[in-house]
């Protein structure tokens, strides 16, 4: 199932404008177009969330200006990201689920025409989500940020089960409406700024 929200807190996107919850339902022609591990999938997207957890508890963005790809560095200022992020800094609300869950991937991970990587998903953290969609441009043999975006909607509660008593070996009994708890909407920031 996939869960989308709309708005999105804050958006950093350069140039241009990730896996579903079953990555071994990847067909291997796919997996052969991303040039990546998994391993080095999750590294990626932990340090760079990690990356700006820090920078909104210090309010310095310079470092993940500075570890950024060098089209992303000519396009933000470290103010510029300060200003992007504020209302995630502002509501401290701390990215560490980042180093602790696996991120779930709403999209397979894959190369655009440009051979940007692109990773799509989201950290199960409770009772908000951590959704991210990263790019990342391949800059002196290595993968730099290029371009970022982070969301922070209400998390899904899984739908409650009504227990039903055990049966017995007894004659049948009138018919009784089953219950069921249904899930709430997921709820996004009003507040979420415009795409640049």
């Amino acid at each position: 199932m996939r869960m989308i929200t709309r708005a999105l807190i804050a958006i950093v996107v350069l140039l241009s404008g990730a896996v579903n919850n079953a990555v071994a339902q990847q067909d291997t022609a796919n997996a052969a177009l991303v040039p990546v591990k998994l391993e080095q999938a999750l590294y990626l997207i932990r340090s760079t969330l990690l990356t700006l957890n820090d920078a909104n508890r210090t309010g310095n963005y310079t470092v993940l200006r500075d570890l950024a790809a060098p089209d992303f560095q000519l396009r933000n200022t470290a103010a510029d990201l300060g200003q992007i992020f504020a209302d995630l800094r502002h509501r401290n609300f701390d990215l560490y689920g980042a180093a602790l869950l696996a991120p779930q991937f709403t999209k397979a991970p894959a190369l655009d025409k440009n051979g940007m990587l692109h990773f799509s998903g989201f950290i199960p953290t409770q009772p908000q989500q951590i959704r991210f969609d990263l790019v990342f441009q391949n800059a002196a043999e290595r993968w730099r940020l290029f371009g970022i975006a982070v969301a922070t909607p209400d998390a899904l509660q899984p739908q409650a089960r009504v227990e039903q008593p055990a049966a017995k070996e007894t004659p049948p009994k009138p018919k009784q409406k089953r219950l069921s708890a249904k899930t709430p909407p997921a709820k996004s920031d009003p507040q979420a700024p415009a795409t640049p």
